[in-house]
């Protein structure tokens, strides 16, 4: 699990199991008052192994630009969270 800072929120990484598989998230926990927030990372996507999917949470939390002011994060345009792009034209 890793943890980033933001103005007036705290936003951690993890993942939980679901049945069978395990799904990555993002928690937005508000600094002073409120409740955590959670929000799915690759929301059509499960992991079999709870260590890539943390890594998957770990790494969308690397991407976060910004919060919204109620705490959404904020991803570069055209973000997706997939890393597995398949080569251009394999040799």
């Amino acid at each position: 699990m890793a943890e980033r800072e933001f103005p007036d929120y705290t936003v951690r990484s993890g993942a939980s199991l679901e049945g069978s598989r395990y799904t990555a998230w993002l928690c937005v926990v508000p600094h002073g008052h409120g409740f955590p927030v959670y929000y799915a990372i690759c929301e059509n996507r499960s992991f079999r192994h709870q260590d890539i999917a943390e890594r998957a949470a770990d790494d969308a939390l690397a991407a976060v630009l910004a919060l919204e002011d109620d705490g959404a994060p904020v991803f570069p345009d055209n973000y997706t969270g997939f890393a597995d792009e398949a080569p251009a034209n394999p040799a």
